[in-house]
């Protein structure tokens, strides 16, 4: 699933670079900390996604539903 915000996509960069080593874990706050729990498949295609054309941030409800989607997997 592809990220739906700039901030996630950076959170799930951040993420990635803490698994695989590049920064310390004891780094990571909010959303990063969260999403370093992820499989590595998953955090790639966050991390993946294209920033063009995506905004900001996603509002209240939209985070939400994402978070929903993550809690399945």
């Amino acid at each position: 699933m592809p990220a739906t915000s700039k901030a996630q996509q950076q959170a799930a960069g951040i993420a990635l670079a803490a698994k695989r080593g590049d920064i310390p874990k004891s780094k990571l706050r909010g959303a990063s900390k969260e999403m370093a729990k992820m499989g590595g498949g998953s955090l790639r295609k966050f991390a993946a996604t294209k920033r063009k054309g995506l905004p900001k941030h996603v509002p209240e409800r939209a985070a939400s539903v994402v978070a929903t989607l993550l809690e399945d997997q």
